[in-house]
């Protein structure tokens, strides 16, 4: 059951406390760093430089599942349970950026290339590229260690049963990375496998899982729970998809990427998946051929576009938009009030 609420979840001053409350974290965090000396004390830097800048997606979802069960919207504890959220999906960044082999990060560079640069600027001893690798795995570890240590300390009633979810949402979202780590290792992959991928490393990651926690921390019922995964899969199965399209053929100035990374990364994505299934056998070979190449990254973007796959997952993007829009109709004119905006957010976006 949706309880009424007078709040929307993307509310930019919910936003600003979110940014705030990760500040203060990371100053804590310092002193205790600090006595270590500078060197470890860099971590709590690259800790908050990598955060800056951030959509928030995840927290807004979280603070989104807490209103539509009809939590305060000013509590506090809702704010830091909400915050922590982003040092998990920045400890996934991290070692995503770190696998892939990803220069920049919005606009700035990746956390192992950023080490590497220290390394080389200092005149330090040793493999800059093995400090700047060894540096993102254990920054990565951190921040997956003050996203725990951050939520346990909100001080809200439902914590424990909040915390079922996020120890499945960090399940999930390993298990899909690996996923799309080993779909790299294959000749190639269906549509329904591709979508696989997306559901575990970015739908439930990103948006159910979220919406979960938020509204069992104000106790919500087995039914709203349920009737969130209904928003939530579609529409973060969209997001992702969006994403996907952007890695693509998105605006290198607005996404903070180059284009085409996921394309010279060899990335298997439901738009290649659409391209194999679209186009004949010579498209076919060029994507076995080109994809995972840095030469091959103009040949297949047109690929992709030539044989329809865009237009496909453009498709596929208004299908589980309107899936998603149906779903929130469903809950009631509070639950459009609360999710609407945030649903819009997360597809029609530029970066």
């Amino acid at each position: 059951m949706v309880r009424a609420v007078n709040a929307r979840a993307d509310d930019p001053e919910f936003r600003t406390r979110i940014d705030h409350t990760l500040e203060s974290f990371v100053d804590g965090q310092r002193a205790i760093l600090a006595e270590l000396g500078p060197d470890v004390e860099n971590l709590a830097d690259a800790a908050i430089g990598f955060v800056a800048g951030g959509k928030r997606l995840r927290p807004q979802f979280c603070y989104a599942g807490w209103l539509v069960a009809g939590g305060t919207p000013d509590e506090p504890g809702i704010v830091t349970a909400a915050a922590a959220l982003e040092w998990l999906q920045a400890s996934a960044l991290v070692h995503d950026d770190l696998m892939d082999g990803s220069d920049t990060r919005r606009g700035r560079p990746s956390v192992h290339r950023a080490f590497e640069a220290r390394h080389r600027d200092e005149a330090r001893h040793g493999d800059p590229v093995g400090f700047g690798t060894s540096a993102a795995v254990l920054l990565g570890d951190l921040l997956l260690s003050w996203c725990d240590e951050m939520f346990r300390s909100n001080g809200l009633a439902h914590t424990d049963e909040a915390f079922r979810f996020l120890d499945l949402c960090k399940t999930e979202v390993v298990a899909g990375q690996f996923l799309d780590v080993a779909g790299q290792t294959r000749e190639s992959l269906s549509v329904a496998e591709a979508m696989t991928v997306v559901r575990y490393k970015s739908a439930k990651y990103t948006v159910e899982r979220p919406l979960h926690i938020g509204a069992a921390l104000a106790g919500a019922d087995p039914e709203l729970i349920a009737a969130l995964t209904e928003v939530a899969l579609p529409l973060g199965e969209a997001f992702q998809l969006r994403d996907d399209v952007l890695g693509v053929f998105g605006d290198p100035e607005l996404t903070g990427k180059p284009a085409g990374d996921d394309l010279r990364e060899g990335k298997r994505t439901v738009l290649v998946a659409r391209a194999a299934e679209l186009t004949d056998d010579a498209g076919r070979t060029l994507l076995r051929t080109s994809l995972g190449t840095p030469e091959g990254v103009d040949a297949v973007r047109d690929l992709i576009h030539a044989s329809g796959a865009l237009e496909a997952v453009e498709d596929d993007i208004a299908r589980l938009e309107t899936a998603a829009d149906e779903a929130i109709d469903r809950l009631g004119s509070e639950a459009r009030q609360v999710l609407g905006p945030l649903a819009l957010t997360a597809t029609r976006r530029t970066r």
